[in-house]
């Protein structure tokens, strides 16, 4: 796995028209069990959106929402592995919202796509709580990547909105003992972890490794209001097969293909207490 460089999105200025239907694709998700538009030079989802949504342990009946929803991508594969969640996206670029709408629409989903900024949020939003937040920013801080032609997809390659409030505004929105999962580069750890401090507990990490024997280039982070569970990191999530890439073709491991193309969900590890040390 190498990261993408258009994943996850800010907010600043960005696509405000509609994209017309040749400058879209439509592409399969979930083994196609979920179909997207999506921009053919703008921001384009990959493995990481899928990931992030088989780690959400939701039900049936609550209530999730996602920062910086695009397109819709999350969001969607999430609904289609559980059905009757009330789903709910923020965007800033108009552009995308639509596209969002209009995804959810085309895959038989309810997904109610709210255009603000998170830095001010519209005060109907600040009076919501949600079980589930998710989140997939930018990859990059501002200046640390190359400039993109396409405005959308510049938008998704750097913050302008500080991770830190990414956090906060999550933090905010969640209702007494909801979750918090956000996907980010592992050298970005621990400013998300400072970010969570007196505001989320419970945190867990999970690496994710494209192979065996290589270090983590992203990492999972759930983290729960009103936690007070110890931190937990655990071992790497292996993706590929082999310690290498030997051949042109597919080799996700096992448990990985299931959550790509079944949509099946992705368990995070248990952790196993150490045992009492014996009376002396």
């Amino acid at each position: 796995m190498s990261l993408p460089s258009d994943e996850g999105l800010s907010h600043d200025t960005g696509s405000d028209q509609d994209f017309p239907d040749e400058a879209l694709s439509r592409n399969d998700f979930l083994g196609g069990r979920v179909q997207l538009w999506q921009p053919r030079q703008g921001y384009r989802a990959g493995v990481d959106p899928v990931l992030l949504a088989a780690a959400i342990p939701a039900r049936a009946g609550e209530r999730v929402l996602e920062l910086g929803c695009g397109g819709g991508q999350v969001l969607l594969c999430l609904g289609a592995r559980v059905p009757g969640l009330s789903l709910t996206g923020i965007e800033l670029q108009p552009g995308y919202a639509r596209l969002a709408r209009r995804n959810a629409a085309e895959n038989n989903q309810v997904l109610d796509v709210v255009e603000a900024d998170l830095a001010a949020l519209p005060a109907g939003m600040r009076q919501r709580q949600f079980d589930h937040v998710l989140a997939n920013p930018p990859y990059y801080r501002a200046g640390a990547h190359s400039p993109a032609e396409d405005a959308g997809r510049q938008i998704a390659l750097g913050e302008n909105t500080p991770l830190a409030l990414w956090i906060e505004t999550a933090a905010r929105r969640l209702t007494h003992k909801g979750y918090l999962h956000m996907i980010q580069r592992a050298d970005r750890l621990p400013e998300m972890l400072m970010a969570c401090a007196g505001c989320l507990g419970s945190l867990e990490v999970l690496p994710l490794a494209p192979r065996r024997c290589r270090a983590a280039e992203l990492v999972l982070l759930r983290a729960r209001k009103g936690g007070r569970a110890d931190f937990r990191l655990h071992a790497p999530l292996i993706l590929h097969d082999g310690e290498r890439h030997l051949r042109d073709v597919e080799s996700y491991r096992a448990e990985i293909r299931a959550i790509l193309r079944q949509g099946c969900a992705l368990e995070w590890p248990k952790t196993k207490l150490a045992p009492k040390p014996a009376p002396r």
